[in-house]
């Protein structure tokens, strides 16, 4: 199939990057607004499919692959969102007792770790340059389904699509499974730019800090004189 899904995916990290410098507000605003919009629909389809099946003894038959669908894509892009953002939870206790000469370089071991997890998941065809002979990964397996074109089991094309466009009943699977190449490339985009913020000391670690414990301790004094 080529490299040219490899050139996409460049392309959309660079554009994203330019984008996210000059207005990182619009790209905040755009990427909630995407998790929103997916939830939206997950909540619309499932309660509109209970009315119908309760009320009316009737429904969509491809409620459940959409919402799935919708549900894989929440949770594909929420991925990256959390790093960017640094809510993803995780184990500190070995991170904390760290000296503070290392702390910074130990946080940024999982920021690497971010990047690697998300480039073997990508593709890992680059593991032949250590002798690894293998072509898994989530562009390879879109491009399969690419090239093979194969529908999805329910979810079905309006007709007016299928008049206007000439193509099949069926909304192809590589449409649906377009998200996965997608969200690990976020991921790995995301993850390198912890990783840098946190070399520049404009970030402490990948994972969340204890904001709990942080509002507790800055509210001592406040809980100490209502005591009083």
């Amino acid at each position: 199939m080529g490299y040219w899904p490899h050139l996409l995916l460049l392309g959309l990290i660079f554009v994203l990057w330019i984008w996210d410098h000059y207005y990182p507000t619009v790209v905040n605003r755009l990427e909630e607004n995407v998790l929103i919009g997916l939830m939206l629909l997950i909540t619309i389809v499932s309660f509109g499919q209970v009315i119908a099946r309760y009320m009316f003894n009737t429904g969509w038959s491809a409620a459940l692959e959409f919402t799935t669908s919708c549900f894989s894509w929440l949770i594909l892009f929420g991925m990256s969102y959390g790093i960017k953002h640094g809510t993803h939870l995780g184990v500190d206790l070995f991170l904390n007792k760290t000296p503070p000469a290392l702390f910074r370089w130990v946080s940024m071991l999982g920021g690497a770790a971010g990047v690697l997890y998300g480039l073997l998941l990508l593709d890992a065809t680059w593991l032949q340059i250590f002798g690894v002979e293998t072509r898994s990964g989530a562009i390879d397996y879109w491009s399969k389904m690419y090239r093979i074109n194969v529908g999805s089991e329910e979810l079905r094309w309006p007709q007016f699509i299928q008049e206007w466009f000439g193509v099949k009943d069926r909304v192809q699977r590589w449409i649906v499974l377009l998200m996965l190449p997608i969200s690990l490339a976020l991921i790995t985009f995301r993850s390198l730019q912890a990783l840098l913020a946190i070399y520049k000391g404009q970030r402490r670690s990948v994972i969340a800090s204890h904001e709990a414990e942080d509002l507790v301790a800055e509210n001592k004094g406040v809980l100490a004189s209502i005591k009083d």
